[in-house]
């Protein structure tokens, strides 16, 4: 029966520059009693969560370190047939657990846990709270036997207030020949995105995706709900390729794949969102006291392009005046609105309803509708009177036509 043997972190040397957004990738390794690998797993990996400090919320992202390590307490399981798992450890007792399982066709990582100590400074700096923190989540990262999972695009995994994302990935379990197979499966986001698209001569413009899905955010602090908003939102960013030409990629926020958080304070309510592809969108509502007005007033934004030259995409603006409406009442529009937030990164909002600071009873106040649906109101409204005015001047018309027909006989 083979035991639980030596775990050791082998750094591929010729993989330094792999990880686009997230550290290097590293190949992790776990063995028998007789020194023969059962799992090996090469991947980079960002995590991101939030946690209470003295001052509020704060969210946190990181990176899995470069000095991670696989624990002694992985295991290759029974005779290599039976449950497997894969322990990495890094700073003050965190750890990031790859639980296996396998049939007679397929293995699987059937469960994820990620165990964060609050008190690890690193990592969580200010943190109110030293509690030591586990959560848990099952996945969708499965191969055949004897062949090794491979996904190059972003795979997401949420666990509860936590989400881990893994890039560039090659994880095999149940290995056969101490190595990893020549054969490989491929992750569902590779065949929806190809690895590599074949590239023209001349990049040919980027296609709209669909309008967004329309989701229900809400943010609630000590006093209750200080911001609800239903909105369907399209990233628009203008960006460099690694081949130096300049595009405009168009993407949607998916809802059910983005974690949502926020903060309230007397002066200030903050929506984040954080989606695929690292993708972190944050919304900072302000307020006027003299006109009694709130309004968008910050958005802050990154996402992970892997085809940038410059693969993080960063930007931000805090001085704008979008989404504004009375204190106690709530924004609406339901026409498409533009945000340009800087010259390379704009915002398109579908069907938005929004409110903050002032939310009486969880339900939207009194609606102020935006200046875009008013305008298309006008319209068929100047259509429909000019149409009267025609039928009008032709009624009139007909009218003095017919007098002056009648006028031309006399009565005999």
């Amino acid at each position: 029966m083979a035991a639980p043997g030596g775990a050791r972190r082998q750094p591929l040397l010729l993989l330094l520059l792999a990880g686009l957004v997230h550290s290097a990738s590293a190949v992790f390794v776990v063995k028998d009693g007789s020194g023969t690998a059962c799992i090996m797993a090469n991947f980079s990996a960002g995590f991101f969560t939030n946690y209470d400090t003295k001052s509020g919320s704060k969210n946190v992202t990181f990176d899995l370190p470069s000095n991670a390590e696989v624990l002694n307490s992985s295991s290759c399981g029974k005779e290599n047939v039976s449950d497997s798992s894969l322990v990495i450890a890094f700073g003050k007792g965190n750890t990031l657990t790859l639980s296996f399982t396998r049939n007679a066709t397929r293995y699987s990582v059937q469960m994820m846990h990620f165990v964060y100590n609050l008190s690890d400074t690193q990592f969580f700096p200010n943190a109110s709270s030293k509690d030591v923190k586990t959560v848990t989540s099952a996945t969708d990262i499965m191969a055949d036997i004897n062949k090794k999972y491979r996904c190059v695009s972003s795979n997401q995994i949420h666990m509860n207030s936590v989400t881990v994302t893994f890039q560039d990935t090659t994880i095999q379990a149940y290995l056969s020949n101490n190595t990893f197979s020549k054969e490989e499966t491929h992750c569902a986001q590779d065949e929806h995105s190809p690895t590599v698209p074949p590239t023209p001569p001349h990049p040919s413009p980027t296609l709209a995706p669909e309008s967004p899905s329309v989701y229900k955010y809400n943010v609630s602090g000590a006093n209750g709900t200080c911001l609800l908003a239903n909105m369907g939102l399209q990233l628009n960013i203008t960006y460099e390729k690694k081949d130096s030409t300049t595009v405009t990629g168009v993407f949607n926020i998916n809802p059910n794949k983005t974690l949502a958080s926020g903060s309230c304070t007397a002066q200030k309510v903050t929506l984040e969102l954080w989606s695929e592809n690292s993708t972190f969108l944050a919304f900072q509502f302000g307020m006027n006291a003299s006109s009694s007005r709130f309004f968008l007033q910050g958005i802050q934004f990154n996402r992970t392009l892997p085809d940038a030259k410059t693969p993080t995409f960063q930007a931000a603006n805090d001085s704008l005046r979008a989404l504004q409406a009375t204190m106690g009442n709530s924004y609406k529009c339901n026409a498409e609105e533009h945000i340009q937030v800087t010259k390379a990164f704009s915002l398109n909002v579908f069907q938005v309803w929004v409110q903050a600071f002032q939310v009486e009873g969880d339900k939207f106040g009194s609606v102020e509708e935006c200046q875009l649906d008013e305008n298309n109101m006008l319209i068929p409204i100047a259509v429909g009177g000019a149409l009267a005015g025609l039928v009008l001047i032709v009624l009139i018309a007909y009218l003095i036509g017919r007098k002056r027909s009648h006028a031309g006989y006399q009565t005999i």
